[in-house]
């Protein structure tokens, strides 16, 4: 059954014009959950990792490669920010209004007041085909890197891109 945060999405992926296909599945809070399933989804699939910086007046969401440790310290260094840490729950609903393990970019459309940051790991450029939950961890949606790069310019998201050492 599709939710109405879930149809949210694909309403505007259609408004886009971005082509999407949708695999459902059981519910998963991580990606090595995810690598468990026994569907086959294409190209990256990326952790979206919740963050704010020390006084929490500054949310980010980034966006990297699944198989990376992510360095907070070197992070909030590159993106010259105070010490980094995860949000809370209430932040994450607060901002992108999502529930964890349902944390993704097309969170930002709940975003109507352009307060989170994305940051965007490099190597994810380039790359064919992203997947992401469509705002619920109980599907996950393949579409090209070009039209989520679409995505985030429709939106008017601020976003930069970021080196994440593995």
């Amino acid at each position: 059954m599709i939710t109405v945060e879930e149809q949210k999405v694909y309403d505007i992926l259609d408004m886009l014009e971005i082509k999407y296909t949708r695999y459902e599945h059981k519910a998963v809070y991580t990606i090595e959950e995810a690598d468990q399933l026994d569907i086959y989804i294409p190209g990256k699939l990326p952790k979206n990792l919740f963050l704010r910086n020390r006084k929490g007046d500054t949310h980010y969401l980034l966006i990297v490669d699944g198989n990376k440790h992510v360095d907070l310290k070197l992070l909030s260094k590159q993106i010259g920010s105070s010490s980094l840490s995860f949000a809370s729950e209430e932040r994450l609903f607060k901002y992108l209004g999502l529930k964890p393990g349902s944390v993704t970019p097309f969170g930002l459309i709940n975003d109507t007041k352009r307060a989170v940051i994305a940051l965007i790991d490099r190597d994810l450029v380039g790359t064919s085909t992203i997947s992401f939950h469509p705002n619920v961890n109980t599907a996950t949606i393949s579409i090209f890197h070009r039209d989520f790069e679409k995505f985030l310019e429709w939106h008017e998201s601020k976003f930069q891109y970021v080196v994440i050492d593995s």
